[in-house]
């Protein structure tokens, strides 16, 4: 039996004021998203903002559905969109908030495991890493370089892609 340590390295800021000028933008950009929230059953809205390196911004936002689970993450309706609009396109960063008038968020909100998933897919397909911020408005930020800080183990399955039909 071997014993291996994990390490995951990401940065701790107080604030989306310590960001660079492009990371606070994009920050921003995320917390416009929310207003697209269609959150009436947690009241928990999410909003991420995707930025690709041609420039362009493509925001997200948590989409629920009274027959639960057919809603969606903000952070997929953002990737899917990109798949879908803009199939060839490299992604260089992306931030996600959340907010809710329920109660304060103190922390920085962070992705489910079904959304780490599909981050993890986006950046192997595209081979170049995805810096991910997440921040809670008003207070502290968290940034990684990769997904691979996120899930290290993500399903990767290369005879998938060999099987010709």
């Amino acid at each position: 039996m071997t014993s291996i340590d994990l390490t995951i390295n990401f940065e701790q800021y107080a604030g989306v004021d310590e960001l660079s000028k492009m990371d606070f933008s994009l920050c921003k950009l995320a917390e416009d998203a929310l207003a697209n929230s269609y959150s009436p059953y947690s009241r928990f809205r999410v909003g991420t903002a995707v930025r690709l390196t041609s420039g362009e911004t493509v925001l997200g936002s948590n989409q629920e559905n009274i027959a639960y689970p057919s809603g969606l993450c903000a952070e997929r309706v953002a990737l899917f969109t990109i798949g879908a609009s803009f199939p060839n396109a490299v992604i260089e960063s992306m931030a996600i908030t959340a907010q809710t008038d329920d109660f304060e968020i103190v922390k920085p909100v962070t992705s489910c495991g079904g959304c780490l998933q599909v981050m993890a897919e986006f950046e192997r397909k595209q081979n170049s890493p995805i810096e991910v911020i997440f921040y809670c408005i008003g207070g502290e930020v968290l940034k990684v370089s990769s997904i691979k800080s996120l899930l290290p183990f993500a399903f990767v399955e290369d005879r998938l892609s060999a099987v010709k039909p």
